[in-house]
């Protein structure tokens, strides 16, 4: 096995707890308070019981801010929805391995429109789902919840997931290039475990949005915690 090298750890918010009324204020204050990328949770009502964000939303945030915006397509036919989110504004998309029937032939139709893909696993979803795919990615995004719905609990028991994709991209030759995020009930109690599994890029939303200091303390805080916990 390769051996594992510490990479920066990047704090990304989910806007689901946002005030979706003013969502261009909404980024551009997570700019202010030194968030790295922006996550929009993009969710179509079949995929998982929940809507969201459609391009044209994303769309009208993408002038109020320079962070990165990445789209986490929870649908059913990304493919047909892909073109749309890029010409949004979102440099990376993110599709599961549980919504894609030609996962391979997806990743790289991203990789053709100019944006960077990236795949995602849920909770039951096994870590060999992506083994085969990892020449076509910049990102593996291991859920610690089941997708859907914000402020719902860290299932700790995917931190030995969390090793094993770390390994498997470590292994494949290609460390320096694969990030690995996580996604779900990331707070101050539950990063640092995420962190020293592997990951280097965290969302958070409760607990960005809640902290009772702001969003600049929040950050600044799950920053510290991942950062120490990977020494």
């Amino acid at each position: 096995m390769v051996q594992c090298v510490a990479r920066p750890i990047l704090i990304s918010p989910s806007v689901l707890p946002a005030d979706f009324s003013r969502l261009g204020e909404e980024v551009a204050a997570l700019e202010q308070a030194g968030v790295d990328l922006i996550q929009w949770d993009v969710m179509d009502g079949q995929f998982v019981p929940n809507l969201t964000f459609g391009p044209d939303v994303i769309a009208s945030a993408r002038s109020h801010t320079s962070v990165p915006f990445e789209a986490h397509l929870m649908v059913l036919n990304p493919d047909e929805l892909a073109h749309r989110y890029v010409e949004a504004g979102c440099s990376r998309l993110i599709v599961h391995v549980e919504a894609c029937m030609h996962l391979h032939r997806t990743l790289a139709h991203i990789n053709d429109l100019g944006a960077t893909a990236a795949v995602a696993l849920n909770p039951a979803t096994p870590a060999s789902a992506i083994e085969h795919v990892l020449d076509l990615v910049d990102l593996v995004l291991v859920m610690t919840v089941n997708p859907g719905f914000g402020g719902q609990k860290y299932i700790a028991t995917m931190e030995p997931k969390i090793r094993e994709v770390r390994a498997m991209i470590e292994d494949s030759g290609r460390g320096d290039d694969i990030h690995l995020e996580v996604d779900g009930g990331i707070g101050p109690g539950t990063i640092a475990g995420a962190a020293a599994a592997g990951a280097n890029v965290l969302i958070a939303g409760t607990a960005l949005y809640r902290h009772p200091d702001g969003l600049a303390a929040a950050v600044s805080e799950l920053r510290a915690l991942a950062t120490s916990a990977v020494g």
